[in-house]
Order: structure tokens, then C-alpha cells, then sequence
């Protein structure tokens, strides 16, 4: 396939990327433009079949991005419209115990007042819709599959995805080449774990000097609940069980507008278990009553998940190289004190697109590495707000949930998170896992079909769908290690860790087991790219258009 000729098309900047980061870089870009009377060619490239296909999040909204980026977002029709109005935190003791917990006892970053419970799928449709309007080209259902390099190795841009290839790799009648979309700059705005994001920190070592990224799965459903149990703007978190024994994380459930209730569970992937799953693990959650009395007679109607990158500034990279950027949750900008990602990814993209603009503004040559990027990124709020929160993640990692928890509360709320300590997590999640031998196996109920589901049937909710044929998108590196290492020694984490069923073992005719990736059911959320234990599994972009397909997510 390196021999064919590729059709290209120029940009003075390409983003990878329709989602909250991606976008936002988009429209300041434009901003920019008409400021400093420039005229630039801007293109948006997405993987998913729509904007919006692929995003997930919880989603709480702080607006401080968002009203910078569109002061006047609510006359522009922007669907953010259900405020919070009470917050709730509860410490789980068990599968019926929980102990609710006073506002001045969990972390202000927690407290809500002032945000919004928002479907950051349309409201990624709706900065599109903006984006367009002031002149981005937006190609929706095109991954990102290549990054393209000049031989003095700066990024030139990207190369969509071959369509019409057998699972071997070679052309069907229907092949079309993908396209080389070239730039002065590219933003790459991925997502958490992005496949490019990925190959680009190891590239330039963007990462030196930084703790590993550290990771959560999380989990998403919507339901349609009765309105006399409907409480529009209520916002429930909770912590403890069901991640018990060495397992970490958290519950979420918020009411949403239209007698709608989003609910979830973030299992942090540092978790060393290997019998854990952590969809049984959510699944268990909604039967204790502090859930299960807000779902109970309502109607599930819509299922996905997604990791997300929450090692906060101790392992934020670089973000800038020669010819490209990393934003948003692609470096791992989320704040997890806040457990809130969107503003800050926002935040880094413009930040951003305003380098590239004044750098394109006082010259014409791309392809450099504007590291003017980090002091801005260091005299913005968003750099003070990720100090602050250093500490969160491994002080809960470091002393416990409970003790870790109470030193937050000390930090955030007393002293500003200032506190002159620098807590550090420097073992990466995949070396967490023990030996299954040395783990008591955990026993999960069968689903009741009322609150708890099976991982297919949840599978279907989400839409996903990937063109059959085509090269598994799941590499494995050395295809006997799922059985010769990690059966034997972890009994293979991924037939649990995968919110998709993704990976089992099948009996071969000879009786011995067999490793299946059923591709087909991938939801893109990157957990076995991140938590196997042989780092043996990488995820690379299917075809445009595949994967999960969310309405409102």
C-alpha cells in the first residue's frame, strides 16, 4: 500500500479530533484569524460517523472555558440549560450501608454550584455547528491513522484511514486510499490514550521526567425514570463499595433534563486483582439503595465507556513538538479533584490554536516546535488548577481511600491545595496487576434484567458496529502471550477488564484453548491498550465511521 499514489489537500492547521479539545481549538483558531485579519484553512478530522458519535463523558460542566471561548453561548442556543442544584456525596460502607457525607467534609473541588448536567456529545454537535460557521472544514467518519513526517522528522501533518481492506490487509473491489492532509500545524486531539497521542510521546520522550500516566474505565448509562422520582439538577457521588480490597474509584448519578438520569462508576485501572471486572463491579453498584431508589422502575436506554487519563500534572507531557501539539485529554489535562475534564480540555486547545495563530501571524513557516506553548499553559489558570490538584490522585493511591480522602480534604479545603508536599504515583497501571494465585477470585451475581445487565446486551445500547472484513483493529505483539503468560499467571485479565466482551477464550478442535478478539464489539474506550500486563495489545483506528455510535452521550 506505500506505493500508491495518495491524493492530499493543504491546511495551515489540522486537529484530529471533534470532541470538546478539538473543536475549541477550532473556533479560536478562527477567532485569531479574524483579530489579526489572517485568513486560515483549518480542518477537523473525526473518526466517528458523526460529531458526537464518540464522545462520552459523565458530564458535570464548569462553563469557565466555554465562556471565554462563546461569552454569549446561551443566546447562541448552546445545549447546556440544566443547572446543578443540590450536591450529594455518600461513602459506601457495603452493598445496603452508606453514610452520607457533610458538604465541609469532602473536597470543594467536588461542590458543584454554578455547573451544569450536560450531554457533551451535543454539546460537542452544537461547537460544530459554530465551528463551520466561522469557516472550519469538518470531515466526519475519517480516522487518523498515520502521522506524516518530513525527513528532518517534524510532523507534516496526518493520513486518513484505507478504506475497503480484508482482514489480511489487502484491497477489496471497494478500496479507496486514504487521503494525506497536510499542515503547518496539527493538533492532536484525541482523546484520552489517543493511538497517534501515543506514538508521538514515545517519538519525542514528551513524557521525561514524569510520573506515568495513570488511568480510569469509565462507565455510562442513561435512563428514563418516572417524574414523581425525577429530581432535575441533583448531582450524587459516592466512594467505597463496591471497590473494595485494593480497588479504587467512584459512583456518579446525576438527573438530568426530560426525567433523565445519567449513572456511572469510574474504576480506577491501578487496581491489582485480576479477577476484578469492573463492569460487574457498576453493575453492582445500582443495586445498593443510595442508587438503586433513583433507577428502580425506570428504563435503561443507553450504555458505554471510556477510559480517561487522570495523573493530572505529574504526568502531563510535553505538548508541543516539532509541527504538533497534544491537547486535552490526548496530554491528560483533566482535573481529577474535580473529576471534571471538558474545561480543562478546552482550556489547553485554545491556549493552543492562539500560539499557532500569532506564530502563523509573524511567519509563514510551520513545522516547528513552539515551545512558547508551556509558559503560556504555566501563566493560565488552567496550569494553577492542575498545581493544586497534584496531589489528589496519588495521595488517594499513596494512604488509601480513607486517609488519602481526609488528607484532600485537609489540602483543597484548608490550604488552597498548597500543602508543600509532592506526592508521586510511579508505578504504571499494567504493573499493578498480581498473580491471580495470589488473589481470591470475586463471585458477581447473575443480572435481574431490571437494574443489572449483561455486557452484550449493554453492548447493543451503545451502537456499536464495525465494517465486517476488515483488519482486526486490536494488534496483538506477540499473539502467544495472551495463553502461554497471561492465562498462566493472571488467568488473562481481559476477558474482565473489557466493558465490551471484546476478548475470550474459545476451545479449539484439539480441546485447547484458544484467544478470540471479537473486534466487532470494540467501544474505542483503550482499557486493554492501557491494563494489559504484557503491554502486548495495541489499539489502532478501525475505519472511519466504526465503533460506538451514542445519540447524547
Amino acid at each position: 500500500m506505500s506505493e500508491i499514489e495518495r491524493e492530499f489537500m493543504d491546511f495551515d492547521v489540522v486537529i484530529v479530533g471533534a470532541g470538546p479539545a478539538g473543536l475549541s481549538a477550532a473556533i479560536r483558531l478562527m477567532q485569531k484569524a479574524q483579530q489579526n485579519e489572517q485568513e486560515l484553512m483549518v480542518c477537523v478530522v473525526e473518526k466517528g460517523s458523526e460529531v458526537g458519535a464518540h464522545t462520552l463523558s459523565g458530564a458535570v460542566l464548569e462553563t469557565t472555558a466555554l465562556d471565554e471561548l462563546i461569552p454569549d453561548w446561551l443566546e447562541k442556543g448552546a445545549p447546556i440549560s440544566t443547572k446543578v442544584t443540590h450536591d450529594e456525596v455518600y461513602f459506601l460502607r457495603g452493598e445496603d450501608k452508606a453514610s452520607k457525607v457533610p458538604g465541609f467534609a469532602f473536597p470543594k473541588t467536588m461542590h458543584n454550584d454554578g455547573n451544569y448536567v450536560v450531554s457533551m456529545g451535543n454539546v460537542c454537535r452544537w461547537l460544530a455547528e459554530q465551528a463551520e460557521q466561522m469557516g472550519v472544514e469538518i470531515f466526519p467518519g475519517f480516522s487518523a491513522s498515520h502521522i506524516l513526517y518530513d525527513e528532518s522528522d517534524n510532523v507534516t501533518g496526518i493520513q486518513t484511514g484505507d478504506m475497503g481492506l480484508d482482514e489480511a490487509g489487502n484491497a477489496k473491489d471497494s478500496y479507496m486510499p486514504g487521503m494525506e492532509l497536510r499542515a503547518k500545524y496539527t493538533i492532536f486531539a484525541e482523546g484520552c490514550r489517543g493511538h497517534l497521542g501515543k506514538e508521538l510521546i514515545q517519538k519525542y520522550d514528551l513524557d521525561q521526567g514524569k510520573s506515568p500516566q495513570h488511568y480510569g474505565l469509565g462507565f455510562k448509562e442513561i435512563w428514563d425514570v418516572p417524574a414523581e422520582q425525577h429530581q432535575e439538577g441533583l448531582v450524587i457521588h459516592s466512594a467505597g463499595w463496591p471497590l473494595t480490597d485494593g480497588a479504587s474509584g467512584g459512583g456518579y448519578l446525576y438527573h438530568a433534563e426530560g426525567n433523565q438520569i445519567v449513572c456511572g462508576l469510574i474504576v480506577d485501572l491501578n487496581y491489582d486483582n485480576p479477577y476484578l471486572n469492573p463492569y460487574e463491579e457498576f453493575q453492582r453498584l445500582k443495586h445498593h439503595p443510595v442508587y438503586a431508589k433513583h433507577l428502580t422502575g425506570g428504563k435503561r436506554i443507553a450504555y458505554g465507556a471510556r477510559a480517561i487519563a487522570k495523573g493530572g500534572l505529574n504526568s502531563l507531557p510535553k505538548m508541543s513538538f516539532p509541527g504538533g501539539f497534544l491537547v486535552g485529554c490526548n496530554a491528560g489535562t483533566l482535573n481529577f479533584a474535580k473529576i471534571k475534564g471538558n474545561h480543562a480540555a478546552m482550556k489547553s486547545a485554545m491556549l493552543t490554536a492562539e500560539v499557532i495563530a500569532d506564530a502563523l501571524k509573524q511567519s509563514n513557516v510551520g513545522q516547528q516546535d513552539l515551545t512558547q506553548l508551556q509558559t503560556v499553559f504555566e501563566q493560565s489558570w488552567l496550569y494553577d488548577e492542575l498545581n493544586s490538584s497534584r496531589n489528589f490522585g496519588p495521595a488517594l493511591h499513596k494512604l488509601g481511600t480513607v486517609i488519602g480522602g481526609a488528607y484532600n480534604v485537609l489540602d483543597q479545603n484548608w490550604f488552597g491545595g498548597k500543602l508543600p508536599f509532592n506526592f508521586t504515583d510511579d508505578t504504571p497501571d499494567h504493573e499493578m496487576l498480581k498473580p491471580a494465585a495470589k488473589c481470591n477470585k470475586i463471585e458477581y451475581n447473575k443480572p435481574d434484567g431490571q437494574l443489572s445487565f449483561d455486557r452484550l446486551s449493554s453492548v447493543f445500547l451503545s451502537n456499536t458496529n464495525h465494517e465486517e472484513g476488515q483488519p482486526v483493529h486490536l494488534k496483538l505483539i506477540d499473539a502467544s502471550i495472551p495463553v502461554t503468560t497471561n492465562l498462566n499467571v493472571y488467568d488473562e485479565p481481559a476477558q474482565r477488564y473489557c466493558p465490551a466482551g471484546v476478548y475470550e477464550f474459545v476451545e479449539n478442535a484439539d480441546a485447547d484453548k484458544q484467544f478470540q478478539i471479537n473486534s466487532q464489539n470494540c467501544l474505542h474506550c483503550k482499557t486493554c491498550d492501557i491494563k494489559d500486563p504484557a503491554q502486548n495489545i495495541t489499539w489502532v483506528t478501525p475505519e472511519g465511521t466504526g465503533g460506538p455510535n451514542y445519540p447524547n452521550m
